[in-house]
């Protein structure tokens, strides 16, 4: 039986090798990703075998990006572990699964956290081969402190995945960046 330690340290090595694979297209570039989304839960189980159910694959994770929750509690998280070779691997978790979704530099003269948030808005997921749909979410926990940025991030999200109306509070407002505002007033909480 492994520490915890190991099996941490086995796992991220784990996952350098898998990330390896990681191809960029020229419209994410510099992101890298996988031909579909990988799931998380494969490269513990391989890597860690027995010891992989007593693993939390929580404590993996570097920083959380966004929380989403709806009323019916239902969640869905984008978080990002930061590897010690200098890579951010982006990962997203429902109440089923962790997939790894791409990887960035955390040196890259592009700021791979706002480029990965643009694409994942712009495609509704389609770029890393998840799809967001549905209504918006009733609570939204975030780590950027860039209202802004976040701002963007959801105008595209609802306009390109047509959630517009789970947005909209009633008011007739002629943009519907200011819909998201009041929207993001009322959803958001401390990160």
């Amino acid at each position: 039986m492994l520490g915890r330690r190991d099996q941490k340290v086995r796992v991220l090595q784990a996952l350098e090798r898998a990330i390896a694979q990681f191809r960029t297209r020229r419209e994410l570039w510099p992101l890298r990703v996988p031909a579909d989304p990988l799931p998380l839960d494969d490269i513990i189980q391989s890597t860690l075998a027995e010891d992989a159910a007593r693993f939390d694959p929580r404590s993996l994770r570097s920083r959380s990006l966004l929380h989403f929750t709806w009323d019916d509690e239902t969640t869905w998280e984008l978080w990002l572990i930061a590897l010690p070779n200098g890579l951010k691997v982006y990962c997203d978790s429902d109440p089923l699964e962790s997939r790894i979704l791409a990887t960035g530099r955390r040196d890259s003269e592009i700021e791979t956290d706002r480029l990965f948030l643009e694409l994942l808005g712009e495609s509704a997921g389609e770029h890393f081969g998840i799809g967001i749909s549905g209504g918006a979410p009733q609570r939204v926990r975030s780590s950027i402190d860039d209202t802004g940025m976040l701002i963007d991030f959801f105008v595209d999200l609802f306009e390109v995945a047509g959630m517009e109306a789970s947005v909209r509070d009633g008011t007739t407002r002629s943009d519907f960046r200011e819909d998201v505002e009041h929207w993001l007033e009322r959803a958001r909480r401390p990160g």
